[in-house]
């Protein structure tokens, strides 16, 4: 990122109410414009963690992120750019009557409309293209969605500085601890609410965080350890299929020698046609995360979208 780029994130919030899509826009209380939800990203905070944080403070509405749908580039005054990452959000109904959204300085008001009427009414060309973008997705049958997150555990001590005698054991290191922290944010984001881990010291600990985030407990999983890996008796099919045939926000945290055969598990159990693309999902460096996305009505439609992530410490 550069002093004279301006981050941002948002989300293109969706619902169906009465069997019609309907999209969120947002009435601007100082710019008397309408538009998509969005921010600047705070200090330290990830694109994700923004367009989730945005979204709920501009509507109200408590949503995960499902699939990115687009960039949006434009200059601001003193030549500078803003650069808008967009993800497609569904608005559930509990979280719609939740909702703490009143008028306020910022948003004067909030208005569901169908995608073809926001097309019209938007202020900014840069808005219609994202809404465009999702419409593709739509038309992709590509919206209802659920993550399974591959998950490379946080740096750990290296084993020349390992007092110990069992690998597994090896605990992280003050780097790896901070990866562990900052991962919280983005994986809520991504609407996470099971961690599955190799039982190995470093990716429980790097999970922890996350559980306690979510006060849940870390269910240990043998058949994605390095261990089990390295001696040929790897269970990562079962662990994978249990994962897709549960159609629910999982994390798998493993090690970078198991990761590939967690992608291609991935695309079997999803019908997916093989390519390159899984070398350059399960190619994470330590406590870096891909997103897989799939269909929450089909899971067999194969993989809908990826997106890697670094955590950044």
């Amino acid at each position: 990122m550069t002093a004279r780029t301006v981050y941002a994130a948002g989300g293109v919030v969706w619902r169906v109410v009465d069997g019609k899509l309907r999209i969120l826009l947002v009435h601007r209380t100082k710019y008397r414009d309408l538009s998509l939800p969005k921010g600047k990203v705070d200090p330290g905070e990830t694109l994700p963690e923004t367009a989730a944080r945005e979204i709920h403070e501009e509507t109200g509405i408590r949503v995960s992120l499902g699939v990115h749908v687009g960039i949006s580039h434009y200059r601001l005054p003193r030549d500078r750019e803003k650069i808008v990452h967009y993800w497609a959000a569904e608005a559930t109904d509990a979280a719609v009557r939740a909702s703490s959204f009143v008028p306020n300085k910022e948003i004067a008001g909030l208005e569901w409309v169908s995608p073809k009427k926001a097309l019209k009414r938007l202020s900014y060309p840069v808005d219609v293209d994202i809404v465009e973008k999702f419409r593709a997705r739509l038309d992709e049958g590509a919206l209802r969605t659920f993550p399974l997150v591959m998950l490379r555990h946080g740096k750990a001590v290296s084993r020349d500085d390992f007092d110990g005698c069992v690998d597994s054991e090896r605990p992280l290191a003050p780097r790896g601890r901070r990866q562990a922290q900052e991962l919280v944010g983005p994986l809520l984001a991504f609407g996470v609410r099971k961690i599955v881990s190799s039982p190995a010291v470093r990716c429980t600990t790097t999970v922890r965080p996350l559980a306690a985030a979510l006060g849940s407990k870390v269910h240990l999983e043998p058949g994605v350890s390095q261990d089990a890996w390295e001696e040929g008796c790897s269970d990562v099919r079962r662990v994978v299929g249990d994962r897709v045939r549960a159609r629910r926000p999982a994390v798998l945290c493993s090690h970078g020698p198991v990761l590939p055969d967690i992608a291609a598990e991935l695309a079997l159990a999803t019908g997916s046609i093989p390519g390159s693309y899984l070398g350059s999902v399960s190619s994470l460096d330590t406590g870096d995360f891909t997103v897989v996305h799939l269909s929450a009505d089909n899971p067999g439609s194969g993989i809908v979208a990826t997106e890697k992530h670094s955590s950044g410490a």
